[in-house]
C-alpha cells in the first residue's frame, strides 16, 4: 500500500484538506460495460436540463473547490478544477468523450459527487505520494496532449515528481486497459467530515470492484 502525504504547503492554507485513497489490485479494464455508458449518458442528460436554469458555480462541490484553489493561491477562471470543466462542458451541450472502463466510471464520480478525481496506475508509481504545491520548472506531459507547466498547482508527487492534479493528469502514469492495479484519488469537500468521507470512498470502490472485479483497500487522509 502506497503511503500517501499532504504536505505543509498544503495542509498551513487549507487545514481541512482531506483526501480519499483507494487502492485497487487484480482489475480487469475495458470497454465500458452497457450498463455504465447509460447510466453516464442519463446523468449527463439531467445535468444538462438542470443547467439550463443554474449557473455551474451554483453547485456546492464546484464553489468550494474554486475557493479551494483561491486559498491556494491558484486562479480557478485559468487553471479549472476538473469537475467544473466536466459540467461547464455539459452545459454547452458538449458529450463527454468515452474512454475505457475505468476513465468513464472516474468521470461518473465525478459528476455524482461534485469532486475532482484522478485514477492512476500504480506500477510506475515509486516511493510516498505526497499532494503539494508544484516545485519551480516542475512540468509534465498531460493526458491533454501538451506539456504542463505546474509550479504553484496543487499537485500528487511520488519520488520521480509529479504525476497528478486536479487540473489534469500526466500521461507517466494514466490507466490503460494494461492496468491491473491502480491508485484512486478523490479530491473531498474540505468540509465534509471524516466518517461521510469513509462512506462515500467505501460505496465507489464497491462500484468500481463490481465492474473491474479484483479488491480494494481505502482511507481518508487528513492534514
Amino acid at each position: 500500500m502506497v503511503n500517501v502525504l499532504i504536505d505543509e504547503s498544503i495542509s498551513s492554507r487549507v487545514p481541512t484538506f482531506k483526501i480519499g485513497v483507494i487502492h485497487y489490485h487484480n482489475i480487469v479494464i475495458s470497454d465500458s460495460p452497457q450498463m455504465l455508458k447509460g447510466r453516464l449518458q442519463f446523468f449527463q442528460e439531467t445535468l444538462k436540463v438542470e443547467l439550463e436554469s443554474r449557473e455551474v458555480t451554483d453547485y456546492k462541490g464546484i464553489l468550494e473547490w474554486r475557493q479551494t484553489f483561491k486559498l491556494l493561491q491558484m486562479n480557478p477562471g485559468r487553471y479549472r478544477p476538473s469537475h467544473e470543466a466536466l459540467f461547464r462542458r455539459i452545459k454547452k451541450g458538449q458529450p463527454l468523450p468515452l474512454v475505457h472502463s475505468a476513465v468513464d466510471l472516474n468521470t461518473f464520480f465525478s459528476l455524482e459527487y461534485v469532486i475532482p478525481l484522478g485514477i492512476y496506475d500504480l506500477a510506475p508509481i515509486t516511493g510516498d505520494v505526497t499532494f503539494r504545491l508544484g516545485q519551480e520548472n516542475e512540468s509534465y506531459e498531460g493526458v491533454n496532449g501538451r506539456e504542463n507547466d505546474m509550479c504553484g498547482k496543487l499537485v500528487s508527487a511520488d519520488d520521480q515528481g509529479a504525476f497528478g492534479s486536479p487540473i489534469v493528469d500526466s500521461t507517466r502514469s494514466k490507466v490503460t486497459t494494461d492496468t491491473t492495479s491502480a491508485l484512486h484519488f478523490f479530491y473531498l469537500c474540505p468540509s465534509i467530515n471524516k466518517d461521510e468521507a469513509n462512506e462515500l470512498i467505501h460505496a465507489a470502490g464497491t462500484m468500481f470492484t463490481q465492474i473491474h472485479g479484483g479488491n480494494f483497500i481505502h482511507n481518508v487522509v487528513t492534514s
